[in-house]
Parts: structure tokens; sequence; C-alpha cells
């Protein structure tokens, strides 16, 4: 079985040759480093060989980091970048990412979570997204899914991946109407979700079997092929956390799920869109 890590952070201490965005110290860096090495000496001995990157905050719109990292390691490393989308043309930064092994373009709510996806911008991103087969990533609460439902609508087909089942159970109990509101994004066959950070989800104590009700519900409804398991490394691997908990609750506790879907959700699903 071909596994890929759908959602990895990597970044350096070298704050010369990639320097930080402003507002971003060196303390808040938290482990100090996380290099590609790292995740790999996690991911492989739990046979994971190819892993996508997710543009680390601090460095705000300057993915060089991520983009070297990738072409230094072709064909293990896939990215997800992060670009302004309220530039003039993200589309036109979209197309270049592109060219250069990126796949997915994170984005999240600023200000009123309501309206955060309005604006000439994002209609130009999730067009061209539609047009390139390149994703919209939304890290988001559920409180930012009527927004999202909205762009889903005007443009169904664009590729929609949402990070961390919507960080339901996050900083509150898992609540039956934030499940229903992911899982009626379903309606829209673009739409995919990442299976990810459990660690930051419900009880947030391994083996996370109180995830299990919830992910089987969001199974259930999209089915295994709009579904990738990821880890969210490092912060799955801090602490008492470990990287082969987060792959066991897909393999091994999620009983409702055969083999050829675990196959899927631990790395297929993520295989055939990102590489």
């Amino acid at each position: 079985m071909a596994r890929v890590d759908a959602h990895v952070h990597v970044w350096t201490d070298d704050v010369e040759k990639y320097p930080l965005a402003n507002g971003f110290a060196r303390a808040e860096m938290q482990p100090p480093t996380f290099f590609p090495e790292d995740i790999l000496a996690h991911a492989r001995p739990c046979g994971v060989e190819r892993v996508v990157l997710v543009q680390m905050s601090y460095y705000g719109f300057d993915n060089s980091y991520m983009l070297d990292v990738m072409n230094t390691y072709a064909g293990v490393f896939s990215g997800i970048a992060v670009i302004d989308m309220q530039a003039e043309r993200p589309d036109d930064e979209m197309r270049r990412l592109a060219t250069l092994g990126v796949r997915g373009f994170r984005v999240q709510p600023r200000g009123d979570v309501e309206y955060w996806l309005d604006g000439p911008g994002y209609e130009r991103a999730f067009r061209c997204g539609a047009d390139e087969r390149l994703a919209i990533c939304p890290l988001v609460n559920p409180d930012a899914l009527p927004a999202l439902a909205r762009m889903c609508e005007r443009f169904p087909a664009t590729p929609v991946i949402v990070d961390h089942l919507c960080r339901i159970g996050a900083s509150s109990p898992i609540r039956e109407e934030d499940v229903d509101a992911l899982c009626a994004l379903a309606r829209y066959p673009q739409v995919m979700v990442k299976v990810s950070a459990f660690y930051a989800l419900g009880e947030k104590r391994e083996p996370y079997g109180d995830l299990a009700p919830l992910i089987e519900r969001v199974y259930r409804t999209f089915g295994a092929d709009r579904l990738m398991w990821a880890s969210d490394c490092p912060y799955q691997v801090q602490g008492a956390y470990t990287y082969a908990a987060s792959i066991a609750l897909i393999e091994e506790h999620a009983n409702f799920l055969s083999n050829a879907d675990r196959a899927q959700i631990l790395g297929e699903t993520a295989e055939r869109f990102f590489f």
C-alpha cells in the first residue's frame, strides 16, 4: 500500500536565507526546526513514502523554503502554498507556482467569518482552481462553512480540500450540528476532506478512539475516495504524541473501513491529486 502524508509543515533556522515574515520572531518557532529529514524519519518506518508540504505561517507569502525542499527531494514532496488572495491577480501566482509543483493553496478567514471569501481575488482564485485543477485548501472552523458553501455553489468544478476535519472538536465538544455542516459540503463533488490532526481534536489522547464516530460519519457521507489521511507534523509528534498512533486510528481502530478504504484514505486519494 502506497502511503502519503497529506499535511506536514517544515521550516529551518536559517533565517538569513529564508527570512521570517513581518510579525514573526525566532522564539515563536517551536520546535526550532523541522526539516524534511525529520518528517521522513517518522514517516518511512510507517510505510509513508510521500508527503504533502503546507507552507508554514512563519514565512508568510514567501514559499521559497517549501519549494526548495520539493526541488531537492523531487517526487517525494508536493506542496500547498500560501499567497496573497487580496492581490489584484492571485491567479497569476497560482499558475506560476503550479509550474513548480504546487497543487493547492491554503486559505483561512480574515475578518468577518460570514463574508471571508468575498472579493475579486478569491473569485479569480476559485476560477483558476477549476481551470487548472488546483485545490483551494481552507483551514477553517465550522462557522466559516456557509461562506465556503457559497463559493462551492458558484464554482462547483474547483477542487476544495478542507483541513483537519474542519477542526471539529478542537476547542469545543464534537457537536452534531458541526458535523452536519461539514457533511453538507459533500453535495459538491470536488470537495475533499483531510482526516488529520488527531492530537488537536476531541479528547486529544491516543489512541483517539473518540474520533471514530466523527470519521465514520464523514466517510459514509464523502466516501473514501474523497478523504485523505494526514499527520499535521511536527505537531503530531510533540510531547507524548506519536506518528504511528495517527496512522493506527485509520489502519487498526476504524473497523467500519474495508482494506480498500484504508488504502484509499492512507494514500491513494492524496497520491491521485498531489502527485
